[in-house]
Protein backbone atom coordinates (compact mmCIF):
# COMPACT_ATOMS: atom_id res chain seq x y z
CA UNK A 1 0.00 0.00 0.00
CA UNK A 2 1.29 3.47 -0.85
CA UNK A 3 2.90 5.44 1.97
CA UNK A 4 0.48 8.33 1.50
CA UNK A 5 -2.53 6.11 2.23
CA UNK A 6 -3.14 5.68 5.96
CA UNK A 7 -4.09 2.10 6.77
CA UNK A 8 -6.19 2.17 9.92
CA UNK A 9 -7.43 -0.83 11.88
CA UNK A 10 -10.18 -0.09 14.40
CA UNK A 11 -11.34 -2.39 17.15
CA UNK A 12 -15.00 -3.34 16.70
CA UNK A 13 -17.20 -4.40 19.59
CA UNK A 14 -20.77 -5.63 19.24
CA UNK A 15 -21.67 -3.86 22.51
CA UNK A 16 -20.82 -0.43 21.03
CA UNK A 17 -21.32 -0.68 17.27
CA UNK A 18 -22.00 3.04 16.87
CA UNK A 19 -18.55 3.87 18.22
CA UNK A 20 -16.75 2.41 15.19
CA UNK A 21 -18.84 4.37 12.72
CA UNK A 22 -18.56 7.71 14.53
CA UNK A 23 -14.78 7.35 14.92
CA UNK A 24 -14.25 6.53 11.25
CA UNK A 25 -16.51 9.42 10.23
CA UNK A 26 -14.50 11.81 12.39
CA UNK A 27 -11.31 10.64 10.68
CA UNK A 28 -12.81 10.86 7.18
CA UNK A 29 -14.12 14.39 7.71
CA UNK A 30 -10.79 15.77 8.85
CA UNK A 31 -8.27 13.76 6.84
CA UNK A 32 -6.26 15.40 4.09
CA UNK A 33 -4.91 12.06 2.83
CA UNK A 34 -6.62 8.86 1.65
CA UNK A 35 -7.49 6.41 4.42
CA UNK A 36 -8.37 2.72 4.38
CA UNK A 37 -10.30 1.24 7.31
CA UNK A 38 -10.29 -2.36 8.51
CA UNK A 39 -12.59 -3.14 11.44
CA UNK A 40 -11.24 -5.89 13.67
CA UNK A 41 -14.37 -8.02 14.05
CA UNK A 42 -14.21 -11.40 15.75
CA UNK A 43 -16.68 -12.96 13.29
CA UNK A 44 -14.32 -12.03 10.46
CA UNK A 45 -11.35 -13.77 12.10
CA UNK A 46 -12.59 -17.36 12.34
CA UNK A 47 -9.66 -19.70 11.91
CA UNK A 48 -7.23 -16.84 12.55
CA UNK A 49 -8.06 -15.69 16.05
CA UNK A 50 -8.84 -18.75 18.16
CA UNK A 51 -8.12 -17.86 21.77
CA UNK A 52 -10.94 -18.06 24.30
CA UNK A 53 -12.32 -14.90 25.83
CA UNK A 54 -10.58 -13.82 29.02
CA UNK A 55 -12.97 -12.72 31.81
CA UNK A 56 -10.87 -9.56 32.28
CA UNK A 57 -11.38 -8.46 28.68
CA UNK A 58 -13.42 -5.28 28.51
CA UNK A 59 -13.73 -5.38 24.70
CA UNK A 60 -13.92 -8.04 22.01
CA UNK A 61 -10.70 -6.74 20.47
CA UNK A 62 -8.56 -6.71 23.63
CA UNK A 63 -6.15 -9.26 22.14
CA UNK A 64 -7.10 -9.45 18.46
CA UNK A 65 -5.64 -5.94 17.98
CA UNK A 66 -2.20 -7.51 17.96
CA UNK A 67 -3.00 -9.29 14.69
CA UNK A 68 -2.61 -5.98 12.84
CA UNK A 69 0.94 -6.70 11.56
CA UNK A 70 -0.14 -10.20 10.48
CA UNK A 71 -3.22 -8.80 8.72
CA UNK A 72 -0.95 -6.23 7.05
CA UNK A 73 1.34 -9.00 5.70
CA UNK A 74 4.11 -7.46 7.80
CA UNK A 75 4.47 -4.70 5.23
CA UNK A 76 4.44 -0.92 5.57
CA UNK A 77 2.87 0.85 8.50
CA UNK A 78 -0.57 0.48 10.06
CA UNK A 79 -2.42 2.31 12.80
CA UNK A 80 -4.54 0.52 15.37
CA UNK A 81 -6.98 2.40 17.55
CA UNK A 82 -9.77 1.55 19.95
CA UNK A 83 -13.26 2.33 18.70
CA UNK A 84 -14.14 4.57 21.66
CA UNK A 85 -12.20 7.50 20.25
CA UNK A 86 -12.95 10.69 18.35
CA UNK A 87 -10.59 12.39 15.91
CA UNK A 88 -10.46 16.17 16.32
CA UNK A 89 -7.56 16.76 13.91
CA UNK A 90 -6.16 15.60 10.58
CA UNK A 91 -5.00 11.97 10.81
CA UNK A 92 -2.26 12.90 8.34
CA UNK A 93 -0.48 14.58 11.26
CA UNK A 94 -0.36 11.28 13.14
CA UNK A 95 0.62 9.34 10.00
CA UNK A 96 3.52 11.77 9.49
CA UNK A 97 5.02 10.78 12.86
CA UNK A 98 6.08 7.32 11.56
CA UNK A 99 9.75 6.78 12.33
CA UNK A 100 11.54 3.73 10.90
CA UNK A 101 13.87 3.60 13.90
CA UNK A 102 11.01 2.02 15.86
CA UNK A 103 8.97 -1.16 15.64
CA UNK A 104 5.95 0.45 17.25
CA UNK A 105 4.96 3.92 18.39
CA UNK A 106 2.36 5.02 20.92
CA UNK A 107 1.49 7.48 23.65
CA UNK A 108 3.43 6.37 26.72
CA UNK A 109 0.85 7.03 29.41
CA UNK A 110 2.02 7.11 33.02
CA UNK A 111 -1.04 7.18 35.23
CA UNK A 112 -3.21 5.20 37.63
CA UNK A 113 -6.89 4.91 36.62
CA UNK A 114 -9.16 7.02 38.83
CA UNK A 115 -11.99 4.47 38.86
CA UNK A 116 -12.33 0.79 39.74
CA UNK A 117 -15.00 -0.09 37.16
CA UNK A 118 -15.77 1.26 33.72
CA UNK A 119 -18.52 0.86 31.11
CA UNK A 120 -21.05 -1.94 31.67
CA UNK A 121 -19.48 -2.71 35.04
CA UNK A 122 -16.21 -3.98 33.60
CA UNK A 123 -13.24 -4.14 35.98
CA UNK A 124 -10.72 -1.36 35.39
CA UNK A 125 -7.54 -3.42 35.37
CA UNK A 126 -4.32 -1.69 36.38
CA UNK A 127 -0.94 -2.63 34.96
CA UNK A 128 2.30 -1.14 33.70
CA UNK A 129 1.93 0.52 30.27
CA UNK A 130 -1.82 0.86 30.77
CA UNK A 131 -3.48 2.17 27.58
CA UNK A 132 -0.25 2.19 25.55
CA UNK A 133 -1.81 -0.38 23.24
CA UNK A 134 -5.07 1.53 22.68
CA UNK A 135 -3.44 3.45 19.82
CA UNK A 136 -0.39 1.97 18.12
CA UNK A 137 1.53 2.84 15.00
CA UNK A 138 2.89 -0.53 13.85
CA UNK A 139 6.03 -0.68 11.70
CA UNK A 140 4.82 -4.04 10.46
CA UNK A 141 8.08 -5.48 9.13
CA UNK A 142 9.60 -5.09 12.61
CA UNK A 143 6.66 -6.78 14.32
CA UNK A 144 7.06 -10.32 12.97
CA UNK A 145 7.12 -11.64 16.55
CA UNK A 146 3.37 -10.98 16.52
CA UNK A 147 2.63 -14.16 14.62
CA UNK A 148 -0.85 -15.60 14.53
CA UNK A 149 0.22 -18.36 16.95
CA UNK A 150 1.83 -15.92 19.38
CA UNK A 151 -1.21 -13.65 19.48
CA UNK A 152 -3.40 -16.68 20.19
CA UNK A 153 -1.24 -18.04 23.03
CA UNK A 154 0.63 -15.15 24.68
CA UNK A 155 -0.55 -13.76 28.00
CA UNK A 156 -2.39 -10.48 28.11
CA UNK A 157 0.55 -8.75 29.78
CA UNK A 158 3.01 -10.11 27.20
CA UNK A 159 0.89 -8.47 24.52
CA UNK A 160 -0.16 -5.22 26.16
CA UNK A 161 3.24 -4.55 27.74
CA UNK A 162 5.02 -4.98 24.38
CA UNK A 163 6.99 -8.01 25.60
CA UNK A 164 7.07 -9.17 21.97
CA UNK A 165 9.78 -6.60 21.36
CA UNK A 166 13.40 -7.12 22.42
CA UNK A 167 13.32 -4.00 24.58
CA UNK A 168 11.43 -0.76 25.17
CA UNK A 169 13.93 1.16 23.04
CA UNK A 170 12.00 -0.16 20.05
CA UNK A 171 8.91 1.79 21.15
CA UNK A 172 8.73 5.34 19.84
CA UNK A 173 6.79 8.00 21.70
CA UNK A 174 3.77 9.84 20.28
CA UNK A 175 2.54 13.11 21.85
CA UNK A 176 -0.21 12.59 24.43
CA UNK A 177 -2.70 14.62 22.36
CA UNK A 178 -2.97 11.59 20.03
CA UNK A 179 -4.51 9.37 22.71
CA UNK A 180 -5.97 11.81 25.19
CA UNK A 181 -7.76 9.98 27.99
CA UNK A 182 -11.12 11.55 28.79
CA UNK A 183 -11.76 11.95 32.54
CA UNK A 184 -8.29 10.64 33.38
CA UNK A 185 -6.80 13.88 32.04
CA UNK A 186 -8.21 17.40 32.35
CA UNK A 187 -10.01 18.92 29.35
CA UNK A 188 -7.56 20.12 26.73
CA UNK A 189 -8.73 22.05 23.71
CA UNK A 190 -5.83 20.93 21.53
CA UNK A 191 -6.41 17.19 22.06
CA UNK A 192 -6.28 15.64 18.58
CA UNK A 193 -7.57 12.12 19.27
CA UNK A 194 -9.65 11.79 22.42
CA UNK A 195 -10.22 8.42 24.03
CA UNK A 196 -13.34 7.73 26.08
CA UNK A 197 -11.51 5.00 27.95
CA UNK A 198 -13.95 4.83 30.90
CA UNK A 199 -16.96 4.64 28.59
CA UNK A 200 -18.18 6.42 25.48
CA UNK A 201 -20.94 9.06 25.47
CA UNK A 202 -23.26 6.46 23.92
CA UNK A 203 -23.49 4.91 27.40
CA UNK A 204 -25.95 6.95 29.47
CA UNK A 205 -23.66 7.44 32.44
CA UNK A 206 -20.96 9.07 30.28
CA UNK A 207 -23.11 11.25 28.05
CA UNK A 208 -22.03 14.47 29.80
CA UNK A 209 -18.28 13.81 29.83
CA UNK A 210 -15.72 16.08 28.18
CA UNK A 211 -15.94 16.08 24.36
CA UNK A 212 -19.32 14.29 24.48
CA UNK A 213 -21.10 17.12 22.65
CA UNK A 214 -18.58 16.83 19.84
CA UNK A 215 -19.13 13.08 19.70
CA UNK A 216 -22.91 13.50 19.40
CA UNK A 217 -22.46 16.16 16.72
CA UNK A 218 -20.28 13.76 14.75
CA UNK A 219 -22.86 11.00 15.21
CA UNK A 220 -25.47 13.31 13.69
CA UNK A 221 -23.21 13.96 10.71
CA UNK A 222 -22.56 10.25 10.34
CA UNK A 223 -26.33 9.74 10.04
CA UNK A 224 -26.74 12.60 7.55
CA UNK A 225 -28.42 12.07 4.20
CA UNK A 226 -29.45 14.78 1.76
CA UNK A 227 -33.13 14.55 1.00
CA UNK A 228 -34.84 15.43 -2.25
Amino acid sequence: MKDNVARIFVGFDSKEVVAYHVLTQSIIERSSIPVVFSPIVLNNLEGIFTRERNPLQSTEFSFSRFLVPYLSDYQGWSIFMDCDMLARADIAELWALRDDRYAAMCVKHDYQPKIETKFLGQTQTKYEKKNWSSMILFNNAKCTALSKDFVNTATGLQLHQFKWLENDDQIGEVPVVWNYLVNEYDYRDDAKLVHFTDGGPYFDEYRNDDYAEEWFAMRDRMLHVQQK
